[in-house]
């Protein structure tokens, strides 16, 4: 499913949680931002400079609100804060991509490996455990950082 402002209020609607102007708000700044990873309060900070009345504490509610009703991802980098993604769905199965993050400048850069979705099935068969789910991180230099 597309992450568009309809499909996220149809999503709350039916959860019967309200479309606040608040969560409106929000929402525009994290459907304009997808791409990236976003704190709270990167998105507060970027939500400031339209709509001064939301609070930090309006920010950190709604997000936790999408991420309990699985329209975001919660994700730590180990970089002392959370950040939020869109969840990806794919027909009922969660859609794996990874991230590598950069311990200088902090970019997080997003890939797909197929490599890892067959290590998963090797895993599970050596060990008989069922998988439900698996999160990869990379930590290491950016090639701008390298260059550096």
């Amino acid at each position: 499913m597309p992450h568009t402002m309809e499909s996220i209020c149809r999503k709350l609607h039916s959860s019967d949680y309200r479309i606040t102007p608040q969560r409106q708000t929000i929402l525009k700044v994290f459907i304009e931002n997808a791409s990236k990873h976003l704190s709270a309060e990167e998105i507060y900070y970027l939500v400031k400079e339209k709509h001064p009345e939301v609070s930090l504490a309006t920010v950190y509610r709604t997000l936790d609100l999408l991420a309990e009703l699985g329209i975001l991802q919660k994700m730590n980098f180990n970089d002392g804060r959370s950040r939020y993604e869109f969840t990806e769905q794919d027909n009922q199965h969660l859609h794996h991509h990874h991230h590598m993050i950069c311990l200088r400048c902090g970019k997080v850069t997003e890939f797909e490996d197929i490599l890892l979705d067959s290590l998963e099935d090797v895993i599970a068969k050596r060990t008989n455990f069922k998988i439900v789910d698996h999160h990869v991180k990379f930590f290491g230099f950016c090639e701008n950082c390298r260059r550096q």
